[in-house]
């Protein structure tokens, strides 16, 4: 019996054994097919288990698109529907020539909006001078700052390929010098031209075309954002095709490459994955251009005393002509400063968006930090940004192989046995006098915006090759940021200027939306009567009055055309990017029987003064569009108005009605703000 009962105890742990050699050989066989997977293969496969920190909250699992106040908050704008992007020559316009007068040769120094609109700078300043044109080199992107050594310069950001098609037919385009020109420039034996902000066209064809045909070759350093007039002069040649080549190459010829591309349009689908609209909002609160402006006092501790260092350090180089003690608040009544994270939820709240409102915060540097950030997120449930919706996976794949730079710091000696150290201390003979003290470490700073430089020294320390490497990552950041933005359905920008007093960021993302959607929401709130609105109820804004969110929704409504006046008026004579209307454009509809058709004749006078004169699209465009106006007859009587209103700002929909609001007179009352609100709005 023992005998046998041993045999079927060996028997099953053979079977256990035998199972486990089996499961065992299927897990490696299952590990290598992965590791033959290829990269698009892994890219689908780690997307299938990816597991992202944000998880949306929603109130209302059902959301109406039908409801009038749907239509009030993410409806497009119907009197710019016919506006349709046309950035094609409209009249003669020769291909490049093969024998051109030289090459140029572009260094372009900035952050994202600079670059862009110096590469469509240096475009039109090649089809002027009729030279070609060599792949610019973005001095952000250089692989002695760390970066991966997969991508050069250009390509780091832009695709190469798409850049040199799309603009065959205006320019020649080379991606390096020829050898005996790039062994020249090494020499620096080539000249070189440090190019001013807004230069004239005149200024290259009376100087810098001299030296080209002399030498062949010029290289010009751009370093302020833009180096020709945003607006060109009437008496050039061909000017306003010009201006349309300006948009050809920001708008199709500037396409990032792949895998930037891909990340911004994963986070995209993931931002819609809800079936929701989302609003996408840069803040503007960059450190240059708090100091520019003189809006250290908004924050507080050592975050005002960065600025004022920045602010300092720009008088001494002349970039501020005033003083280093300024009045914040002053500038903020004025408009000047940048509008809070939380000036900007309270106004979208009292126009009516609701805490579960998706919203998207752009930007590759807000200052202070997701500290400034916290009101935001009280009055929004669901504020997300790039990290929020991408792993830190696919975020190296977009930065690609880079070196460790942890391994180059000197590491710690190797230990000593012990039996080796108590010999040698047996034999050291006299004990020497006991050393001084080493010297101080040097300090390390935290780039985050604790520095402590700021209380000892006057200078700011030189970057690290970390800190290089992450100024070469916001371009990558603002790049997606910048895709999203321009897709998204609302978009609100806290501040319109960078740190030279230049168009920014946002103003491109305007421009481009104006150009290819301009009929998105786009809010353009005039920040000195915003300040002046907020301060009404400085010391109640947990609960504000009807009369005020009716000043509120008039203000943001009356500002989707009056801020496209101003951007044609201001912004565009800084940069043409920033407003490419009327010539980068076309009415695919008669534009004062649209706007008869669609708003009163009041809203059609503010259309054409926001317009111009714009050019008239081809007749089959116009069939397709009369169409769907014909289907939206019957839309103009929908617009009927909701009696909610957002009276708590950081409160849920429940607590969203004022105290009185259960009468039926406080429901009458908000029944005809609305409906004055609609009838003085969109249509």
């Amino acid at each position: 019996m023992k005998e046998e009962a041993k045999m079927v105890l060996n028997s099953r742990l053979k079977w256990i054994g035998l199972v486990g050699l089996v499961l065992s050989a299927f897990s490696l066989f299952i590990h290598f097919l992965l590791a033959r997977f290829s990269e698009e293969g892994m890219i689908q496969y780690q997307s299938s288990i990816t597991v992202l920190p944000w998880r949306p909250i929603f109130e209302n699992s059902n959301f109406p698109r039908t409801s009038p106040m749907y239509r009030r908050l993410w409806s497009p704008l119907r009197h710019l529907e016919s506006l349709h992007p046309d950035g094609n020559p409209r009249g003669y316009y020769a291909d490049p020539s093969l024998q051109t007068n030289g090459f140029i040769f572009v260094r372009i120094q900035g952050g994202f909006h600079e670059i862009r609109n110096s590469i469509c700078d240096v475009v039109v300043v090649s089809r002027l001078l009729n030279a070609t044109l060599v792949i610019p080199e973005i001095q952000s992107t250089t692989s002695s700052k760390g970066i991966s050594s997969e991508f050069k310069s250009f390509a780091y950001v832009y695709n190469e390929d798409q850049f040199m098609a799309a603009l065959a037919k205006d320019i020649s385009i080379v991606k390096t010098l020829p050898k005996n020109l790039k062994w020249a420039r090494r020499k620096k034996e080539i000249p070189s031209f440090k190019v001013r902000y807004s230069a004239s066209p005149f200024y290259y064809l009376n100087q810098v075309l001299l030296v080209l045909k002399k030498h062949s070759v010029v290289e010009l350093v751009v370093s302020e954002g833009g180096c020709l007039q945003a607006i060109l002069p009437p008496q050039l040649v061909n000017h306003e095709e010009l201006q349309r080549l300006r948009c050809r190459v920001a708008f199709h010829a500037l396409r990032f490459r792949q895998e930037v591309q891909e990340l911004a349009s994963t986070i995209l689908f993931r931002l819609r994955a809800f079936g929701r609209p989302f609003i996408a909002y840069d803040p503007g609160m960059t450190r240059d251009a708090l100091a520019y402006h003189g809006c250290a006092e908004l924050f507080q501790d050592v975050h005002t005393e960065l600025i004022q260092h920045k602010r300092s350090w720009m008088i001494k180089r002349g970039i501020v002509k005033g003083k280093l003690s300024v009045d914040s608040s002053k500038r903020r009544r004025n408009g000047s400063c940048p509008l809070m994270p939380e000036e900007v939820g309270i106004l979208l709240r009292a126009y009516g968006y609701s805490w579960d409102t998706i919203m998207y915060v752009s930007g590759g540097e807000v200052f202070g930090g997701q500290r400034t950030l916290i009101p935001l997120h009280a009055m929004f449930e669901n504020v997300v940004d790039r990290t929020s919706l991408s792993t830190p996976w696919e975020l190296n794949r977009l930065y690609g192989r880079e070196a460790n730079l942890i391994s180059s710091y000197p590491k710690t000696p190797p230990p000593i046995e012990k039996e080796r150290k108590q010999e040698a201390w047996k034999t050291a003979g006299p004990r020497p006098r006991p050393l001084p003290p080493p010297p101080a470490r040097p300090k390390s700073y935290n780039i985050e915006g604790w520095w402590g430089w700021v209380a000892e020294s006057d200078n700011e320390p030189e970057s690290t090759v970390m800190e290089l490497r992450t100024n070469a990552h916001k371009l990558l950041w603002e790049a997606i940021d910048y895709v999203i933005c321009v897709e998204a359905d609302v978009f609100l920008s806290g501040f319109d200027h960078d740190g030279k007093g230049h168009p920014n960021f946002a103003s491109l993302v305007m421009g481009q939306r104006l150009y290819q959607s301009a009929a998105l929401k786009t809010f353009r709130p005039d920040r000195k009567v915003v300040v002046k609105l907020l301060d009404e109820i400085h010391d109640h804004r947990s609960h504000a009055n009807r009369t005020w969110l009716k000043s509120v929704r008039r203000h943001m409504r009356k500002r989707l055309l009056d801020g496209l006046i101003e951007a044609s008026v201001k912004s565009k004579l800084l940069s043409f990017l920033s407003h490419p209307v009327p010539e980068c454009s076309c009415m695919r509809y008669d534009s004062t029987e649209t706007s008869l058709h669609a708003s009163s004749p009041s809203t059609s006078l503010q259309v054409q003064a926001a317009l111009g004169v714009v050019h008239r699209c081809p007749a089959w465009m116009d069939n397709e569009l009369v169409s769907r106006l014909r289907d939206k007859d019957n839309e103009e009587d929908l617009d009927e108005d909701d009696s909610t209103s957002s009276g708590l700002f950081f409160g849920h929909s429940g607590e969203n009605q004022d105290s009185g609001g259960g009468d039926s007179s406080n429901k009458e009352e908000a029944h005809l703000d609305d409906q004055e609100d609609l009838e003085g709005g969109e249509r």
